[in-house]
């Protein structure tokens, strides 16, 4: 099979530039979910909140396997293209949901997006002789900063729809402007790209489904579980995490979000470089080794701890002579105080990366 690497590189392309839309169409609850109850316009709780993130992302998954296999049939192309367009439909009626369900419902149809990397994989590889491919679908994960953009542009658009919160039922125009995204991307996807699929005889099925007999595909697709679930926990779960638990507001948590989303996504081509020079299961598992390590971060919540620390003793007996605020005197000997600043009393209006303390006695 000659490669056409002219085309190979403009397919990988579109396929990243949209990946890239859905998965920021995926991730849309991390902003509007936590704008929609910090504003009071829907009285939903953390565990309702907790459906409407976690429902697209289920759908998202659950849908791969079929996304996956009908590209395999019927190639990127026309599969992609109409999943673009099948996701705008839910979103742009995501606009008129005025209670929980038919919010859930909507969530539950726009999360089809998350299928677009089953699809894009697909896709991408067919163009790419084998010693390439961990390159180029390092390249197409770097769509996954898409949830970055979201995050990013997020707030400040519902802050120019919302006329800086004054018109807060301006929210309803976003999910219209992530439909016509989707659309405008539908089009451009069907007229810049060239079907193709899987070389060899046309497979039924039950063929395609051989490969779920492998140990091997269900313990990789462990590691794919506890590696990308955690990513996409994190970016969905650090927005109301930062405005809950920190106060901070929803441009400052979505700033921080993205913090996090972007490397994750950029990162990606050079994994896949690594993955074709040393071997993927050698860089996958230093990857999961690693991400479990700085994970274990995160265990320890914001707190505030008072301990019992370094005091002072005299050498011997004696009687107090003199006090002070800075030194107490016995026997004619100084013994200095460390005495409580109240530097700490303004910490929820800052921004601290490491842990701080204060000592006194």
């Amino acid at each position: 099979m000659e490669f056409q690497s002219g085309q190979a590189n403009k397919t990988l392309f579109i396929n990243t530039l949209a990946f890239t839309i859905c998965f920021g169409a995926w991730m849309l609850n991390a902003i509007l979910v936590t704008f929609l109850v910090d504003n009071q316009l829907f009285n939903w709780t953390a565990v309702e909140m907790g459906w409407l993130m976690g429902i697209p992302v289920l759908t998202g998954a659950i849908f791969r396997l079929p996304a996956g296999i009908l590209t395999d049939k019927y190639g990127g192309k026309p599969v992609f293209t109409g999943l673009l367009l099948v996701c705008a439909i839910p979103m742009c009626l995501l606009s008129y949901s005025n209670s929980f369900w038919t919010y859930a419902l909507c969530s539950l149809g726009f999360g089809l997006a998350g299928t677009s990397f089953a699809i894009g994989i697909a896709f991408s590889s067919v163009w790419f002789p084998k010693e390439k491919q961990g390159t180029a679908l390092g390249i197409f994960g770097a769509g996954n900063a898409g949830a970055a953009i979201t995050t990013l542009l997020g707030p400040k658009i519902l802050d120019f729809l919302t006329d800086g919160k004054t018109n807060p039922v301006g929210w309803r125009q976003m999910p219209l402007i992530y439909a016509g995204c989707l659309v405008v991307m539908a089009i451009i996807f069907f007229l810049s790209t060239t079907n193709k699929k899987p070389s060899g005889e046309v497979r039924s099925i039950p063929v395609l489904l051989n490969p779920l007999k492998s140990i091997r595909v269900w313990r990789f697709g462990l590691y794919y579980f506890l590696v990308f679930g955690c990513f996409v926990a994190f970016a969905g779960w650090l927005v109301p995490y930062y405005t809950n638990v920190y106060g901070f507001d929803l441009a400052t948590a979505g700033l921080l979000a993205s913090c996090f989303s972007i490397p994750s996504g950029v990162i990606r081509a050079f994994g896949g470089w690594l993955s074709d020079k040393f071997g993927a299961r050698a860089v996958m598992y230093r990857v999961l080794g690693g991400s479990m390590i700085i994970s274990m971060a995160l265990l320890l919540p914001r707190m505030d701890i008072y301990s019992a620390g370094k005091g002072f003793s005299a050498p011997q007996s004696g009687t107090i002579t003199a006090i002070s605020s800075d030194f107490i005197t016995i026997n004619d000997q100084p013994y200095p105080i460390v005495a409580k600043t109240f530097k700490l009393e303004n910490t929820e209006d800052e921004f601290h990366f490491w842990p701080i303390k204060e000592t006194w006695q």
